[in-house]
């Protein structure tokens, strides 16, 4: 009897403890590439992040069919601009194939797909669990506990961040939660963005969508934060083209950073910092805003993302349907005037005193950037003479009378008056 007994408690254990618990610090559920890209991203963050796919290894591109894909040929933005230059690799000793930097990218689905294994697999501190369906998330402290079924055994997962990045937003739905309400788009929005690329598909526009304008768009953070419940983020529910890989890739990479954060930061969704979460995408080449003239490998790229985003110089769409920055159009006064008083106490005083032309001259650039920081002016202008074009790598020639560039006026704006660090909250607004 006493036998009996102890074979049927040994047994009992030795079920229960076959239960693995699973810590993490980024969970991404989702088998597309955009829950790939996330989970990327937020690795490369340097967290601790698992890819959960209910079936095989990104089963939709496993066709033999050839696809072609015109979107995101001008704004080849973070993961998914690696993602294109490794398929142009591939592809560029076939014949017929154009490899050319425009040039619409053309692939295997199958190929595809391994390009985006290979960097899966090459990218430290991620786990992919494939084949793992998921029947419970509930919530865990801040964070969350998803119970998984894997090889005939049910594990259990706790993570700090999860992001719902399946088709049909069904983890939001299992977590009792509320999708992201609709994005209303506002004069100050695109301060908050975290995704961009250019869209040649046909679009609308309206107030009720969160991707907009065409022919390019941005993403807010706020369409991708499920208010009501704490650090879970979306990826596919923010996709007005579901079709558009790059659009998915970049949402992805920008959910990826956010989660990142509030792991990293032991926070929760309430307390996104946006100008910190934007710094670590541009960190890894992630747009901002979709400007077509302005190039990752441009080395003032950062530089200009940042004050664009931060309103004193915007983008416009040109004739040829493309949005550009401009960096060699001359700055006007009456652009960057609210934007300055909006973020400098003094900036009103030295509008007034100064009046300067409709062109902003470099010397009215470095008589405000004295003005803010209390340096003095002539020893300011005679090391921004001398390091003009050394250090900066300007092609005109210094002349204070002059109107100065846009790309000139992003440099030394924020280097030395680093607007970009001004706090702003999820709907744009500078926050005092």
């Amino acid at each position: 009897m006493v036998k009996k007994l102890f074979v049927l408690i040994f047994v009992f254990f030795s079920s229960f403890s076959s239960a693995e618990t699973i810590k993490t610090d980024v969970l991404v559920i989702g088998g597309g590439p955009g829950a790939v890209t996330a989970a990327i991203q937020s690795s490369r963050s340097k967290l601790k992040t698992i890819l959960l796919v209910k079936g095989e290894w990104l089963a939709s591109m496993q066709g033999k069919s050839l696809v072609t894909v015109d979107a995101g040929r001008s704004v080849p933005s973070g993961i998914w601009g690696e993602f294109r230059s490794h398929v142009l690799q591939l592809y560029k000793n076939t014949p017929g194939y154009d490899t050319t930097y425009n040039s619409s990218l053309k692939f295997e689905p199958f190929a595809a797909a391994g390009i985006l294994k290979k960097i899966a697999d090459t990218t430290k501190r991620l786990t992919i669990k494939l084949n793992a369906p998921y029947t419970v998330i509930k919530k865990d402290g801040t964070g969350w506990e998803v119970t998984i079924t894997s090889n005939g055994s049910t594990d259990y997962i706790k993570t700090k961040t999860l992001i719902d990045a399946t088709e049909a937003s069904e983890v939001v739905k299992l977590a009792g939660a509320s999708f992201p309400p609709a994005v209303a788009r506002t004069t100050t929005l695109y301060r908050t963005a975290i995704a961009a690329g250019d869209n040649l598909t046909v679009q609308t526009t309206n107030k009720d969508k969160n991707v907009y304008p065409e022919p390019a768009y941005y993403v807010p953070m706020s369409a991708l934060v499920v208010k009501d419940a704490d650090n879970l983020f979306v990826t596919e529910k923010a996709l007005s083209d579901k079709a558009n890989l790059p659009m998915q890739m970049a949402i992805g990479q920008g959910a990826g950073t956010m989660a990142a954060f509030c792991a990293f930061f032991k926070t929760t969704n309430k307390n996104l910092k946006v100008r910190v979460i934007q710094g670590e995408l541009l960190d890894f080449n992630g747009y901002l805003l979709p400007f077509d003239d302005v190039k990752p490998t441009d080395r003032y790229f950062k530089a200009i993302q940042q004050i664009a985003a931060t309103g004193l110089l915007k983008g416009v769409s040109n004739n040829a349907g493309q949005f550009v920055f401009m960096p060699d159009a001359p700055v006007n006064t009456a652009e960057i005037e609210p934007v300055l008083t909006e973020i400098y106490s003094r900036a009103f005083i030295w509008f007034n005193n100064t009046k300067p032309d409709k062109g902003f001259s470099v010397g009215n650039l470095l008589s405000f950037i004295s003005e803010i920081t209390l340096a003095d002016p002539e020893s300011f202008r005679i090391t921004i003479q001398k390091e003009w074009k050394a250090k900066y790598k300007f092609t005109s020639d210094f002349d204070l009378n002059r109107p100065v560039t846009r790309r000139e006026f992003a440099i030394l704006a924020n280097q030395f008056l680093n607007p970009f660090a001004r706090t702003v909250d999820l709907d744009g607004k500078m926050v005092n």
